[in-house]
């Protein structure tokens, strides 16, 4: 059962995560990356595949500058409906912290085959190579995300075609609302350190 680790990992009864349930998109497939502040900050990519959100920690966060090669940590599968989860996940839960939705969209393989766009996609992932047009409100265009060899199994770069979309430098940060709850999160969080080391 492909969410059965996000289900072990979390108290649905103390956190506001939607349960792990399959669902999928009525037309086109969808995308959603959030900005996740927990033990570090880091953003969370997120692929819409089999009835479920293929997902990657990006600790950078993602680029439109094909110089950066992201690294993009695999880790268990979300569900569909985590692609609108934005709230506070209680301390001593999984991934305890500030959540916020950073971009969303559709989006679509890049290659065009013969097989549905989603069968197309599940077999590039299965073959660590991945090829995909993300039509988002930040990012757009070409990406791919490609298994790293010799190194651990859930290790992907994260990587910008050139295209015009292509943009550099770019800082995923500096693409962020300024009224970002996840900022105000850290802020706090920082601040509330200073004053305990004042104390001791």
């Amino acid at each position: 059962m492909a969410l059965k680790d996000y289900n072990e990992k979390r108290k649905f009864n103390e956190t506001t995560e939607p349960e792990g349930k399959t669902k999928k998109s009525k037309d086109k497939l969808i995308f959603v990356i959030q900005r996740h502040a927990a033990s570090r900050l880091h953003y969370d990519f997120r692929l819409e595949m089999d009835g479920v959100l293929k997902s990657w920690a990006v600790p950078k966060g993602p680029s439109l500058d094909p110089k950066d090669k992201r690294l993009a940590m695999m880790v268990e599968d979300h569900p569909y409906n985590y692609k609108d989860f934005e709230g506070n996940i209680p301390e001593g839960n999984y991934g305890a912290g500030q959540v916020e939705v950073w971009d969303s969209g559709t989006y679509e393989p890049l290659e065009e085959t013969k097989l549905s766009a989603e069968k197309e996609l599940l077999k590039e992932l299965y073959s660590g190579s991945l090829k995909f047009i993300l039509h988002g409100k930040k990012l757009k265009g070409e990406f791919a995300l490609v298994k790293m060899k010799n190194s651990e199994d859930n290790a992907w770069l994260l990587i910008k075609h050139k295209d015009e979309f292509a943009e550099s430098p770019y800082d995923a940060e500096e693409n962020t609302s300024s009224k970002s709850l996840v900022t105000k999160f850290l802020e706090e969080k920082k601040s509330l350190k200073t004053k305990e080391k004042k104390k001791s």
